[in-house]
């Protein structure tokens, strides 16, 4: 009995060694760096560089002139706002670059209200979509994630989007009168899509 209760004893005192052990990680005697182990340990899932390939976000190239604008705090928020629910809806970098360069384009990465007699018939939000074409609500279409998720629907429906150049696939989606101007804003995209996308 004494040494049954021993035994039992022994085993979970080792049982605690060794999950105290495991709990608080290999022991560094003597080891080189054990202050830089742990940020790596951490941080093992995400790319060395933080940043995604540009030959990624741009696999085809820009495509003629480029244009540039500066953002406000709200313009970058509705970009990172953009890259999250490309996220959540499960695509990768490259449709964020096509969403944020359509977003360029349409609203300047603004969240459009109605603009009276400059409205474009009944556009809004950051893609300019139409409630009275079916793309939703007026609460839906100024909510920059449901309006990013409208977008990327209608992108994953569209064959072979990913071999396409961002404008011939923007405007396959959004119909626009002014078919060529996405194009413009592809490298601004890449760039908000690198600088955001692991942020």
């Amino acid at each position: 009995m004494t040494s049954k209760l021993l035994r039992k004893s022994v085993l979970g005192v080792a049982g605690l060694a060794f999950a105290g052990g495991m709990a608080a990680g290999p022991l560094n005697h003597g080891t080189a760096e054990p202050v830089n182990a742990a940020p790596a340990v951490v941080q093992a899932d995400k790319p060395v560089t933080g940043k995604p390939d540009m030959g990624k976000l741009i696999p085809h190239g820009v495509q003629g002139a480029q244009s540039r604008i500066d953002l406000s705090d709200e313009q970058v928020a509705n970009a990172r706002a953009i890259i999250a629910a490309t996220k959540k809806a499960g695509m990768d970098e490259r449709a964020a670059v096509v969403a944020i360069g359509t977003a360029l384009q349409e609203s300047k990465l603004e969240n459009l209200g109605h603009l009276g007699d400059r409205n474009d018939h009944d556009s809004q939000g950051l893609f300019q979509q139409r409630p009275s074409s079916g793309w939703g609500t007026v609460e839906q279409i100024t909510d920059p994630e449901y309006s990013t998720l409208a977008f990327l629907k209608g992108l994953k429906q569209v064959d072979g989007w990913q071999d396409m150049p961002l404008t011939v696939a923007a405007q396959t989606v959004q119909v626009s009168a002014y078919p060529d101007h996405y194009a413009q804003w592809e490298q601004q995209a890449a760039d908000l899509v690198a600088e955001h996308w692991n942020s």
